[in-house]
């Protein structure tokens, strides 16, 4: 018996920034921490994981949906591929990522259900916040270097900075043990 799956995920990014995500092979590694390989047009193949998930491109529309014919290493031989839909819609300060997942077999249904969150969502969330994380960080240093001349470091300073350091190492090696 062939399931499908519905999962609606919002997220505060662009639509082209979650697109980007699932379309770009180093983006996509990079959430997921597995190898892909993917060609972003119609036709074209792709594997997850490791090659534990594999498919083709059915449809892209830029920032806004991804069609694929979609197989896991769980399907058997004799199971039809299922097909994923992904669209992607702005929605107040962010997007929601709505999953259409169509032909799934039974007998991975519950996998595939519990996977979308496990490898995808969650890690995508861990993603995007170190990347905002990132860029406040380089705005405020671009803020700092606009900032006027920089005071010459003292003897002092430079102490303070090593005590600091030296009491973080510690912590994290007494943290480590």
């Amino acid at each position: 018996m062939l399931k499908t799956i519905e999962q609606s995920v919002y997220f505060r990014a662009t639509p082209a920034e979650l697109f980007k995500i699932f379309i770009d092979p180093k983006k996509h590694a990079a959430v997921t921490g597995a190898p892909v390989t993917l060609i972003a047009r119609p036709g074209g193949k792709f594997t997850a994981f490791g090659g534990m998930l594999t498919g083709t491109m059915l449809a892209i529309v830029p920032d806004k949906l991804i069609v694929q014919r979609w197989r896991s290493m769980m399907f058997k031989k004799s199971d039809l591929d299922s097909t994923l839909i992904l669209t992607f819609n702005p929605q107040g300060r962010g997007c929601r990522v709505d999953l259409v997942h169509v032909n799934v077999p039974k007998h991975d249904h519950t996998g595939v259900v519990l996977g979308w969150p496990k490898y995808y969502w969650g890690p995508m969330r861990e993603y995007l916040a170190k990347r905002k994380r990132s860029r406040e960080l380089d705005r405020s240093l671009i803020g700092a270097m606009k900032s006027g001349p920089a005071a010459p470091m003292t003897a002092a300073d430079w102490q303070r900075i090593r005590a600091a350091v030296n009491q973080r190492l510690a912590r994290k090696c007494k943290a480590g043990k």
